[in-house]
């Protein structure tokens, strides 16, 4: 016994109906004696089975369109990509309806209706050129949010007078709406420039049905693309931050609430000394066990507090480093429902920072600040130019008797009290200390920054000098009681960068400076000895008596001093 396939009910149902109608033929020809009505009921029953077999032949062609509508709609609803779904969309609806052409449009930004697809039978984009539709049809569905169904457009009342209808010889359309929820998102428009009576009623509401379910499965690609682009914009922003976390230069570390570490940058490795995959994950108490006891108190005032603590500073020891000094700024870690998640710690390594604040903090015991904030590291070269300045020289009176009869540590100590208060009385008319000689201090006004006054400045100096003797005197026992000599000179010397790369000291050179020493060497205890040349410029402010010409080392001529008794 062999499987054939079974015949259709629609078919058999046909072939029953011929039989019956051969058979009434038969009987009729042969006019044998038959039942009263016989004839006529067989006439009925066949009637009645071509009917049925009708019926049958519609529930199976509806069938075999739903089928293919809920195996297409499972197709549409299986891409989230939105051009596959609009061409899955429009490639259903031209074999659901055997239209000629479709198209599907979409709400733009500005709420106009624009083409988003177009194809044909063939399964074959349209040309844009070729967007021959009626904009009267469309424009009624946008309006009205119903189906449109004409079998003839050209004799149709409600659009045959239309300029597209006739100049596009538009005939069978079928326009039915895209809606998701209550909102019209767009139209699905088909339509047959040949045929008449091309789509039924049956076919709108098929289509119907499925544009229903297209409008979701287009709102779904929509929502997709549009959770896809934040999430695109999201990781390029999130690349960003990581860009900058990792280029900021101070380390960062994160903490959950239980203080186990979640985030930690580049910076923050160096500073720790870890690998960031070997800080990531572990507790704090762990990763900074050094010094983790003496912020513990300040992490709890956070974390109960919600409070940020700023500028902790800690010095602690590291094994490859030695002492350190680092800062840190303690901040709660909140979401954006300002819940607190956890702890931010912003920890910078103070250690070179504070070294130069240090090593600044002693020039500025020698250079006046203002010196220091014209010095460009970057642009230093050796050399010098030559300026008009007034030096100034002042050496301690007796410090080798004193020294004689103490020891090393108190010499040095009584030594730095005096040399201090010679740079401090400099400095106060922000001049420059060159240098420390044994018991004498250098130092010259009007450079680098000029000072139209710097002689005058170089002579409060002196004068202050003198002051702060008297009051260092009232400190110190009598053998200590020293005294100053100060030499002051005005004239020309080279002021520069002397040295090598290795080793730079910005001085001053030249015959003015040796002439300054001079005088100061001829200087007597608490006087205050001035050449001819400063006097010239400062005796309408300086009171000043002449004094003995001066044969000094190197000189030709006896060097005209006067003595500084005070100011005007």
């Amino acid at each position: 016994m062999t499987n054939e396939p079974a015949t259709p009910l629609n078919e058999q149902i046909l072939a029953l109906s011929k039989l019956i109608g051969q058979m009434r033929n038969t009987l009729q020809m042969v006019r044998t004696s038959l039942p009263p009505g016989t004839l006529e009921k067989l006439s009925s029953l066949e009637n009645t089975l071509y009917q049925v077999s009708r019926q049958v032949t519609a529930v199976e062609d509806e069938r075999s369109q739903l089928l293919a509508l809920a195996s297409t709609t499972q197709a549409v609803n299986s891409s989230l990509e939105l051009d596959e779904v609009l061409r899955l969309v429009m490639d259903t609806i031209i074999r659901l309806t055997e239209a000629e052409r479709g198209f599907l449009m979409l709400r733009d930004a500005q709420g106009q209706m624009v083409a988003h697809i177009a194809r044909n039978w063939e399964q074959e984009s349209i040309n844009p050129n070729e967007f021959a539709i009626s904009r009267t049809v469309i424009q009624r569905v946008i309006e009205t949010g119903e189906s449109v169904l004409t079998t003839n457009a050209r004799e149709d009342p409600r659009f045959g007078g239309q300029d597209s209808i006739v100049a596009h010889n538009l005939r069978s359309i079928l326009c039915v709406p895209l809606q998701a929820k209550t909102e019209l998102i767009g139209v699905i428009y088909t339509d047959n420039r040949i045929r008449t009576g091309l789509f039924k009623e049956a076919q709108r509401d098929l289509l119907n049905v499925f544009a229903n379910q297209a409008a979701i499965a287009i709102e779904n690609a929509r929502l997709f693309a549009s959770v896809r682009r934040t999430l695109d914009e999201m990781t390029e922003l999130k690349n960003l931050m990581d860009n900058v976390f990792a280029s900021i230069a101070s380390g960062v570390i994160t903490a959950d609430v239980k203080e186990k570490i979640t985030l930690c940058n580049r910076a923050a490795k160096n500073i720790l000394g870890y690998g960031v995959a070997e800080v990531v994950g572990r507790h704090l108490d762990d990763v900074l066990p050094t010094y983790a006891a003496g912020i513990r108190a300040h992490l709890t005032t956070v974390r109960e507090t919600n409070k940020s603590v700023m500028g902790l500073e800690i010095t602690h020891s590291m094994p490859d480093r030695g002492s350190v000094d680092w800062r840190l700024n303690l901040s709660p870690l909140k979401d954006a429902d300002q819940a607190t998640q956890g702890v931010a710690i912003v920890l910078d390594d103070m250690t070179e920072r504070n070294k130069l604040e240090a090593q600044r903090r002693l020039l500025e015991r020698m250079v006046s600040p203002a010196v220091l904030d014209q010095i460009n590291p970057d642009s230093l070269q050796i050399g010098g130019q030559q300026r008009d300045i007034t030096i100034l020289f002042a050496d301690i009176r007796g410090f080798t008797s004193f020294s004689e009869k103490k020891s090393p540590e108190a010499l040095v100590a009584v030594l730095n009290r005096y040399l201090a208060a010679g740079a401090e009385a400099v400095l106060a008319q922000e001049g420059t200390v060159d240098k420390f000689l044994g018991d004498a201090v250098m130092a010259w006004f009007n450079a680098p920054l000029p000072q139209p006054d710097h002689t005058l400045r170089a002579v409060r100096a002196a004068l202050g000098l003198r002051s702060a003797i008297e009051k260092l005197h009232a400190e110190l026992p009598p053998e200590a009681q020293l005294s100053f000599g100060v030499g002051i000179h005005y004239g020309e010397a080279v002021l520069g960068w002397i040295g090598t790369e290795k080793r730079l000291e910005y001085t001053a050179i030249g015959d003015s400076v040796n002439t300054a020493r001079r005088i100061q060497e001829n200087a007597a205890r608490n006087q205050i000895l001035i050449s001819k040349e400063a006097y010239e410029r400062v005796k309408e402010q300086v009171e000043a008596t002449p004094y003995t010409p001066l044969r000094v080392k190197g000189k030709g001529e006896p060097v005209e001093v006067y003595e500084v008794v005070g100011l005007k």
